[in-house]
């Protein structure tokens, strides 16, 4: 390394942001075990590159290799969303244990293990059923849920051997351990099972029994391999995301057969077991909207991230930040919104972003004087508006599209000015905290070098192509392709350089990262099923309507309480997955545009995320920090408030939206833009460089909210009332404690 070259590394700040962390219940494999892994993740991730692009080995060889085991591409809808769910459960099991990992062999339960190799009997004679019933369909045989020879042998040699092992398994795997080294037995008969699962609902799907899916019709075979699937889900989803999402699928599905009991709008018609199973595994339940998001864009996304991750874009992306906005008042804090905005744009959860940036971001925060509580609140309100920062805006964007039929470049855009008044906001709440502490920022010789930083923002090249493409009216697909080789041909001009190891450990590095999203996804679509199954979502709309009677306003907030309560401990993607079935149907039904309707709980599902009670991003922040999460998670609350504001400003003003002339959006910009202002200077207290006594705080929220609301005469009372302000500020200047004389003459 050249002398130069030495000085401008030493002046770097951020080194591994790139690093995917490390949940404490993944295993850490060695040897073989680490290879065979590794390998199954690269290939689940390149499947999904080469399908999405309809790459098939024989296209690639020009039909020279023409092997006729392998899939052709595309593949089926419905088989494609199988093959990507199976394979997320397989890797999910081998790769997260269930329990707790044995500090040493002495503790290890091989009994359990022994137990668990049983299982494996019934599992494979299940995946053995499976495949004989292809065979007997590819004989002619006509396949339907009367025949009472089909009955027997869907129910007695399929299903019940694949309940007893995947419920068996499931209960082993709680209790059995194993050094963190090693794959565990139950998960073996784990993997089993969603293959089994995957085979038959492949081989059943290819007959017209797929249009019998809901109906008494259906064979049986469909509603006991939807359960185990069920299971399987839910139980990966306990293991990669917490319980919060499990708990709340498992009320679902208990009201769909307690809901004939239930009072008022929550009443339901009667729902047998096989009828509603037979239909969750469909494409109105878990292979519906979350899993087609979750097989395509999202996966694909995780690809591109997994490459500019390869290329330690993620370090650039910080120093950047430090380079531009270190040396602000407060300089630290300002960096983890700015590198929070840009890791958000590659990042698919808020809590996520807080792990990878956090990490180095809170500790300087702390370092130049805020509050411990403080520091992680910033960066856990940066991170969380990373899912609302086009162009890729995390995984609920694609949701979105899909759900509404939206074009996602219409979503990003409209998404724009939302984003710049989020991160605006909170910019000026963090120089307000500043500027009252007396803070400075970082010494110039603490930070990276500005100028050598704009040599490399060519790195930005696969950010700005994904931008253009889309732009350009490339598919979202081939867009995302064409920023991955970007990434992989901008890394050439790095240290980082992307050769033919790294490409198979970013393949690797996605297939991991998607994990926790598929599985997220497809439990969420089995709400999604309840949901449609049920119509209860259609009951809330009405419930929505008659509110809106009483008050428009009501049911927003009606609305508001609803998206975020549902999203409370859930990742954002589940979050508004879950909230866009049950809310939005009612907005949309008081009037509001789709675009408006969606982007309001999108927005609220987001900020679900630095929510008290539960809020996931604060948490993270919380434990890096080495705050009280509660008291983190109210501070990231006050410092995120304007995000609660905002959508009701898409109801008032769909200018917001990007959805107007120039004229009627640029005046919304501004004048939001001055409100968000205002309502940081109420909120913090600090307005023209002092503190502010309670009612001019008063005053300037008020203001703000006249600014926010986007009407020509609202925006003039605003004025008037910020100008008020100012003079009083300026020229009386109430000191704090001042109140008002209410005696009367002496």
């Amino acid at each position: 390394m050249t002398e130069p070259t030495k000085m401008e590394d030493e002046h770097l700040i951020a080194d591994g942001v790139d690093d995917e962390p490390v949940e404490s219940n993944r295993r850490l494999f060695q040897g073989r075990g680490l290879t065979f892994i590794t390998i199954s993740a690269a290939i689940y991730a390149a499947f999904h590159m080469l399908a999405l692009n309809g790459v098939s080995l024989s296209g690639m060889t020009g039909g020279f290799v023409n092997l006729g085991f392998l899939p052709d591409f595309p593949l089926e809808t419905w088989n494609f969303r199988i093959v990507h769910v199976a394979g997320a459960l397989a890797l999910g099991f081998l790769w997260y244990s269930a329990s707790q990992f044995s500090d040493d062999t002495g503790n290890e339960t091989p009994l359990l293990g022994y137990l668990s190799y049983v299982l494996l009997v019934p599992a494979f004679v299940a995946v053995g059923a499976a495949i004989s019933f292809y065979f007997e369909i590819d004989n002619g045989v006509m396949w339907n849920g009367m025949d009472a020879r089909i009955k027997f042998n869907e129910t007695w040699v399929f299903g019940a051997p694949l309940m007893a092992a995947t419920v068996g398994a499931i209960v082993l795997s709680w209790f059995h351990k194993t050094t963190r080294d090693k794959y565990s037995p139950p998960d073996f008969v784990l993997t089993v099972c969603a293959l089994a699962v995957a085979i038959y609902l492949i081989t059943i799907y290819g007959t017209l029994m797929r249009n019998s899916t809901g109906t008494p019709f259906a064979p049986i075979g469909i509603s006991i391999a939807a359960i185990s699937g069920t299971l399987l889900i839910m139980e990966l989803t306990r293991r990669v995301a917490g319980l919060a999402l499990v708990i709340i699928a498992s009320i679902f599905l208990v009201y769909v057969f307690v809901g004939q009991f239930l009072p008022g709008f929550l009443q339901s018609p009667a729902i047998t077991w096989q009828r509603f199973f037979s239909q969750v595994y469909t494409d109105a339940g878990i292979l519906g909207p979350t899993t087609a998001v979750s097989s395509t864009y999202i996966i694909l996304f995780i690809i591109f991230a997994a490459f500019l991750q390869a290329s330690k874009v993620g370090d650039y992306f910080v120093n950047f930040a430090f380079s531009v906005a270190g040396r602000a008042r407060g300089g630290p804090a300002k960096v983890a919104i700015f590198a929070s905005g840009l890791m958000g744009m590659i990042n698919g959860t808020s809590a996520g972003n807080v792990v990878a940036t956090g990490s180095l971001t809170i500790p300087l925060i702390k370092k130049v004087g805020y509050h411990k509580k403080t520091a992680g609140a910033i960066e856990a309100a940066a991170s969380t508006g990373g899912q609302i920062m086009p162009p890729i805006m995390g995984a609920g964007a694609f949701i979105m599209a899909e759900i509404t039929g939206i074009p996602y470049t219409d979503i990003a855009i409209a998404a724009v000015i939302p984003a710049i008044l989020y991160f605006v906001s909170i910019y000026f709440m963090v120089d307000f905290e500043a500027a009252k502490l007396g803070m400075r920022g970082m010494k110039e010789e603490e930070l990276p070098r500005f100028n050598v930083m704009v040599k490399q923002v060519y790195l930005f090249l696969p950010i700005i192509i994904l931008i253009v493409a889309l732009f350009l009216g490339y598919s979202v697909i081939r867009a995302g392709t064409l920023a991955t080789v970007a990434a992989v041909v901008v890394s050439w001009l790095t240290p980082n350089r992307v050769g033919v190891k790294s490409v198979l450990k970013a393949f690797e590095l996605a297939g991991g990262m998607s994990i926790q999203i598929i599985a997220v996804c497809a439990c969420a679509g089995i709400i999604v099923g309840v949901i449609a199954l049920t119509g209860v979502g259609a009951r809330f709309s009405n419930l929505l309507l008659g509110l809106a009677e009483a008050s428009q306003l009501l049911a927003l907030v009606f609305a508001m309480l609803i998206a975020i309560l549902l999203g409370m401990g859930m990742p954002t993607t589940a979050a508004y997955a879950v909230a866009a079935s049950v809310v939005a149907p009612g907005l949309i039904e008081l009037g509001i545009e789709p675009l408006t309707a969606h982007f309001f709980v999108f927005y609220f599902a987001v900020v679900s995320a630095i929510t008290p009670p539960v809020a996931l991003a604060s948490y993270a922040a919380a434990g890096i920090s080495g705050a009280n999460p509660m008291e983190t998670s109210v501070a990231s609350f006050k410092i995120g408030i304007a995000a609660f504001i905002v959508p009701f400003m898409f109801f008032y003003n769909s200018a917001i939206l990007m959805d107007g002339t120039y004229l009627q959006i640029g005046q919304a910009f501004v004048t939001a833009v001055v409100g968000v202002f205002l309502l940081s200077a109420g909120v913090q207290g600090w307005f023209l460089g002092r503190n502010a006594v309670w009612f001019l705080r008063i005053a300037l929220i008020i203001a703000a909210l006249f600014m926010i609301s986007g009407g020509l005469v609202t925006d003039l009372i605003g004025v008037a009332i910020a100008v008020a302000t100012l003079l009083i500020q300026r020229f009386i200047n109430p000191k704090p404690g001042t109140t008002f004389r209410t005696g009367g003459a002496d």
